[in-house]
């Protein structure tokens, strides 16, 4: 038994489900119906270079993630002891824990990629090599406290979220307290900040038009770090306040794992999830 983990933003990769699209023939004509457009081209021929934009990025990614979820499910014939997803893969997280239904879902993942593509005005950053608390206080010292941790992906690499120029200016000071590197993320906004709050008040609005059922498998929020709660209102809640909460990643590995967890699976494109609990487990 093993625990199941989901990747979100930044996983997607051209030619992502070139097995899964005819293995799935029906969910992908239901993906395509809801999406208005061909998931399978998206996919494999991007051909209008969309595949790295918010609002096609998300669901491509979690129709993806759900195929490869239901390709292991066929393969095993076991359902994992916990799920967790990041950011966007959590949606799938709760898809494995029958909460919501695959087109449901979607639906959900579809608004929140085109509400999170409308903000523009901020950016993100990668910060690698510092740890949260030398980096919060680093912020507090130089008075760029409209920055936040968005990201606590492990021990060392954190992501910042904040207004552009406070970005420009929060990596050459990480750089200078000894951050290894900063990357600039390609995103047209503060993604897990409370800049996306006009976002989050407009999604949770869309949550009310859906009914969820409890999960019947623990699911790891992102923003608690606790199993998701059994209630229809908790459950909206959590989702959308994920939208300006940070990712704590690296708190829900370390949660795992004092829960005997030993073994962890990446289901999706990618291994980012696998190499970030690898350096969780040592300590980076």
């Amino acid at each position: 038994m093993a625990a199941y983990v989901f990747p979100g933003q930044g996983s997607q990769v051209k030619g992502m489900g070139r097995e899964l699209f005819a293995q799935f023939p029906d969910l992908t004509s239901r993906a395509n119906a809801i999406l208005g457009y061909s998931l399978e081209t998206l996919c494999l021929e991007d051909p209008q270079q969309h595949l790295s934009q918010t609002q096609y990025t998300q669901p491509a990614l979690y129709t993806i993630n759900a195929l490869s979820y239901f390709n292991k499910l066929q393969a095993t014939k076991q359902k994992p002891t916990h799920v967790a997803g990041h950011s966007l893969g959590e949606y799938n997280a709760l898809l494995a824990a029958e909460v919501f239904d695959f087109e449901t879902g979607l639906k959900l993942v579809k608004k929140r990629g085109e509400l999170m593509s409308q903000a523009t005005g901020g950016g993100m950053a990668a910060v690698i090599g510092l740890k949260a608390d030398v980096l919060e206080t680093l912020l507090i010292e130089q008075n760029l406290t409209s920055i936040v941790i968005a990201n606590k992906n492990s021990h060392t690499q954190l992501v910042i979220s904040g207004q552009q120029t406070d970005i420009d200016q929060a990596r050459v000071l990480c750089e200078r307290a000894g951050a290894m590197t900063t990357i600039p993320l390609k995103v047209s906004a503060a993604f897990h900040s409370p800049y996306m709050r006009p976002f989050q008040q407009q999604f949770s609005s869309f949550l009310n038009e859906f009914q969820f059922v409890p999960p019947n498998l623990p699911v790891i929020a992102n923003n608690t770090v606790k199993p998701y709660p059994p209630t229809e209102n908790e459950i909206k809640k959590n989702l959308a306040e994920q939208i300006t909460s940070p990712v704590r990643w690296t708190e829900s590995i370390e949660y795992l794992l004092q829960k005997g967890e030993t073994e962890f699976v990446e289901i999706g494109p990618g291994t980012v999830l696998t190499m970030l609990i690898r350096r969780i487990k040592n300590g980076q």
